[in-house]
């Protein structure tokens, strides 16, 4: 913001009293312009006592907006690096029903839902804290169990399930006996994606909590959520008591609702859960001899202290340096030395062009020695995914978070058949093929367009080459002869033809 002041000077008040001072004699016109030209000079600094307020107060309040901008990009950091374009209300909700009351507490069931399309939560699984708003205890519980039972040297004779004031719950493991389980649990803590199989997408555990008080008004929501997946990633909101859930008998015919609810919920953000990607991305086609690689560096460097550790194939000793990883441990990935470092390498391979249709052949490879993806799956964007025809051993589903665009899929394993891509070894890969069927308005082989624009893996984005090392389709003509060269044939030839007629 920047202020004018106006004021008249010496000459645009003299030329204002010029008819004044013409009917004037000599001696009255000197004081007068003396009293003028003080008046100007009195006027110009008070100008410029102005013009120096005005350039403060600017400076003031050009200072105060970048401090404003500056702490709404702050605080808006969060938010931003959470959100997905192709998922845009991707997201994990918690949520807690109170379903009784007991004689110093409440007997809840916390629900589960991975509303994300395409993440999922793998082995070891998840893992769900929070902190009490009291001096709340957990008595007992089903389908789950808190990693530490903590200090109840406090209770005589029954002794509470858990006593921390911060406790971490983790899922049970299939095979659980049936007087401990309750619906959707005991799965080691893996939940599908809800593009996968949305009945799948859920988990829930039950919990009696005690000295939480017996009434809407006393129970206190818990505070500080946490969830791990298995690593980190997730942020999670404050509890928020919203209108009591309600539950559909299996004949349809009654409905009943919980006590009091509340939902939490969480978002993920790749940047938390890991500082360097974890896949890469390598492209070939029938038309070039060229393979361009993963760019080197994708997911770190050899012999860098970010990149950790990495094992050589070749090494005689390979199976001492991998560790088995426990079943509530979460383990750094343990990578084969490569140029990319990636855990993960996906191979898009434009393999034929027919006349109606094209095919292209896609590889997943796993670098990683101590983890096999389960319900792994790839998200892939490209124009002609409005046409695909057939996808041989994966299955697919389109996303279509804007209904007008039908240019991204996901891609999984079949259960029982490709569904678990094995560590890093032979066994560590699945492929498939996919059949588009051509649209002539926009199909071509030139600049690149075969390609994926982005791909994702398990919901993490992929390194993608750089657009200038795509193979390119060759030109149909042969390849055109350097201009030096031209010119020395064509001054052999005129040379030749001189001394011919010598």
């Amino acid at each position: 913001m920047t202020i004018f002041f106006s004021f008249p000077t010496k000459a645009n008040l003299l030329f204002r009293l010029s008819p004044f001072l013409s009917g004037q004699t000599q001696t009255l016109q000197k004081p007068i312009k003396k009293n003028v030209e003080n008046f100007s000079f009195l006027m110009e600094k008070v100008a410029l006592d102005w013009e120096k307020m005005a350039f403060l107060c600017s400076s003031i309040f050009l200072k105060l907006a970048i401090s404003v901008i500056f702490m709404l990009s702050w605080f808006g950091f969060a938010p931003t690096g959470a959100y997905d374009a192709l998922d845009p209300f991707g997201n994990i909700t918690i949520k807690w029903d109170i379903m009784t009351w007991t004689a110093d507490g409440y007997v809840a069931v916390v629900t589960i839902y991975n509303f994300q399309q395409y993440r999922h939560i793998q082995a070891p699984g998840w893992s769900l804290g929070w902190t009490w708003a009291k001096r709340e205890v957990i008595w007992g519980m089903n389908g789950g169990q808190t990693t530490e039972q903590g200090d109840c040297s406090r209770f005589k004779g029954n002794i509470p399930h858990c006593c921390k004031k911060d406790p971490t719950v983790v899922d049970l493991l299939p095979g659980t006996p049936y007087n401990q389980q309750i619906a959707n649990c005991c799965k080691g803590g893996v939940i599908n994606s809800w593009a996968q199989d949305p009945a799948t997408a859920v988990a829930a555990f039950q919990l009696t909590v005690g000295q939480a008080g017996t009434t809407n008004k006393t129970v206190r929501v818990p505070k500080n959520f946490t969830l791990k997946a298995p690593g980190p990633g997730y942020t999670c909101g404050a509890g928020n008591i919203i209108k009591p859930s309600r539950f559909i008998s299996p004949d349809k015919r009654r409905v009943t609702q919980a006590l009091m609810t509340w939902n939490v919920t969480c978002t993920y953000s790749q940047f938390l859960a890991q500082k360097t990607p974890t896949c890469c991305v390598s492209l070939s086609s029938f038309y070039n001899n060229t393979i361009v690689s993963c760019p080197t560096c994708s997911c770190g460097c050899r012999k860098t202290p970010q990149s950790g550790t990495c094992v050589d194939p070749k090494g005689p000793r390979i199976a001492s340096v991998i560790q088995s990883p426990g079943k509530n441990a979460y383990i750094p990935p343990l990578v084969q030395c490569t140029n990319h470092m990636c855990p993960i390498r996906i191979h898009w391979h434009v393999k034929v062009n027919y006349k109606e249709y094209w095919r292209v052949k896609i590889s997943i490879t796993n670098f990683n020695y101590i983890m096999n993806y389960s319900q792994w799956n790839v998200v892939v964007q490209h124009p002609n995914f409005d046409n695909l025809t057939k996808t041989f051993s994966f299955n697919s589903k389109p996303l279509t978070p804007y209904a007008s665009i039908n240019d991204t899929a996901i891609l999984w394993g079949v259960k029982y058949y490709n569904d678990l891509l094995m560590h890093a070894g032979p066994s560590g890969n699945v492929q498939s093929e996919l059949l588009f069927q051509k649209d002539p308005s926009s199909f071509t082989l030139e600049k690149g367009w075969a390609f994926p624009r982005r791909i994702y893996f398990n919901g993490d984005n992929c390194v993608m080459p750089p657009p200038d090392s795509y193979p390119w389709l060759p030109n149909t003509s042969s390849r055109r002869i350097s201009s030096p060269f031209i010119d020395v044939i064509i001054l052999l030839s005129v040379t030749a033809f001189q001394l011919s007629n010598l």
